[in-house]
């Protein structure tokens, strides 16, 4: 099977509305539809736009995103229906009873919500944001195949990695951002590191733009990629495609899942097979054990 996958360097600028918010976002889902993907990724915390909205003068603080929820299910419900793909939102903000969490979400062509909450947080989030932790990670079927949604820093932990792989997960869908270099590359490397370690696809990407009035969102340094195994069917680099750094872009690729399933039986290397839980211990071994 192969399937068609887009990423979005979303653009973050000031707008006065939500409906700013709603233009932008569709203008990136139609451009999608137009290349036919069947996924489009957004990247993480891109709903802090709607926080330079602001009231009387100043940003929304992180808090108030939350009153937004309805409004981005909403429209994300509606343009995943109209066109028939499935949309990563990113993340964004909700609130559980008096908790925040920083929340992944899938949007499905026939109208159905998935979620992931992020389940390492930054000490960013945790001193500045007051953000709590996920608890236990899914992975989501699809008509086009199994996938996981990990979020930026969750990348850059290899168990949590390997279990969704254990589930059955063959992409890993991880919804960046980063306001400098060294966060960027940290996302990065790790992301080639997952997909080496267990011959999966990684899609990612980040914000890039600026939110003057938002608070610890001045700054951001982003770039998409669709990074794959390094094997001989695969580019050499394990890069698919990769977008402009800080550019305002999509980039699209075709992911064909059946040379996955050829590396990890017969590859130059079998890194998901070969792994040696006699020496060190295998994450739920007898749940997942191919």
């Amino acid at each position: 099977m192969t399937i068609r996958v887009s990423a979005v360097q979303y653009h973050l600028h000031t707008i006065s509305s939500f409906e700013e918010f709603a233009n932008q976002v569709e203008h990136y889902i139609k451009t999608a539809e137009e290349f036919g993907s069947d996924f489009i990724l957004f990247p993480e915390f891109f709903t802090t736009q709607l926080m330079s909205i602001g009231k009387d003068g100043r940003a929304l603080t992180i808090e108030e995103l939350p009153d937004y929820t309805e409004q981005y299910r909403s429209l994300f419900i509606r343009l995943a229906k109209e066109t028939g793909m499935h949309i990563i939102g990113g993340t964004h903000v909700i609130r559980k009873g008096d908790n925040l969490y920083n929340v992944a979400h899938l949007f499905y062509p026939d109208g159905k919500v998935a979620e992931q909450a992020k389940l390492h947080i930054t000490p960013t989030e945790v001193n500045e944001w007051n953000m709590s932790k996920g608890e236990g990670i899914e992975v989501f079927q699809t008509e086009k195949g199994t996938i996981a949604m990990l979020t930026c820093y969750d990348i850059e932990f290899p168990e949590i990695v390997r279990i969704a792989k254990a589930k059955g997960a063959d992409i890993i869908f991880c919804p960046s951002c980063t306001d400098d270099r060294h966060g960027f590359h940290r996302v990065r490397y790790t992301s080639h590191a997952r997909a080496i370690e267990n011959q999966v696809y990684v899609v990612t990407t980040g914000t890039i733009g600026s939110l003057p009035t938002v608070d610890f969102m001045r700054g951001n340094f982003g770039q998409a990629a669709v990074i794959s195994p390094n094997d001989v069917p695969f580019p050499p680099r394990g890069i698919v495609v990769e977008g402009e750094i800080n550019q305002d872009m999509i980039v699209t690729a075709d992911l064909n899942l059946e040379l996955l399933y050829q590396v990890r039986e017969s590859g130059s290397v079998t890194t998901w097979r070969d792994r040696r839980s006699d020496l060190y211990p295998d994450w739920e071994k007898e749940e997942y054990s191919k």
